[in-house]
């Protein structure tokens, strides 16, 4: 079972798309594939940009499953019920182990030893899950073009980016900001 994660991640981070093909991949194990390997990527994620801010490992963890939840769903209402191709019939399950397959690049966070290659490794990861992302949703959906699948994550990822910088400036207000002057 462990040769089986492994193959999955070295598949994913070699942008594999009959990885998204196989349905030996998406067996009883897979939903617990996907989710192992967002929270590695969220807590590599912690480990990298510990050397800028200090975040919770635990926190960033959380935040990997609760961000898996919400791009499945969004590349499941984008995708699958607002522009289908005609082919596209995929449960929100299978969505949802391809997103977390897909993120498998970010586990290379964890070669961000120093400082001066955190912000290049961290872009360089970030690039290659967005291609991930886009191949897998391909495939996932049955979609003809790379165009239309780029437009579904980038879409996704647009809607993801708002809800986080407004989640984020809600809660502004309630640091402990002094106004002095």
């Amino acid at each position: 079972m462990f040769a089986q994660f492994l193959n999955i991640i070295f598949r994913s981070i070699k942008l594999d798309k009959t990885l998204y093909k196989e349905n030996k991949n998406f067996n009883e194990a897979a939903i617990y594939f996907a989710l192992l390997i967002m929270v590695l990527d969220g807590v590599a994620g912690a480990i990298a940009a510990n050397t800028f801010y200090k975040t919770s490992v635990g926190l960033s963890a959380i935040t990997a499953i609760f961000t898996l939840f919400i791009w499945s769903a969004l590349i499941f209402v984008i995708g699958v019920k607002l522009f289908p191709d005609k082919n596209t019939k995929v449960s929100f399950k299978k969505i949802l182990i391809c997103v977390g397959y897909a993120h498998a690049p970010g586990l290379l966070r964890f070669f961000a030893i120093t400082p001066t290659m955190v912000m290049p490794i961290i872009f360089l990861t970030q690039l290659w899950i967005f291609a991930s992302l886009i191949i897998s949703t391909r495939e996932v959906l049955q979609l003809k073009s790379n165009f239309k699948s780029f437009g579904i994550i980038f879409l996704s990822f647009l809607i993801l980016a708002i809800l986080s910088i407004s989640f984020v400036m809600s809660k502004m207000e309630t640091l402990p900001i002094s106004n002095v002057t």
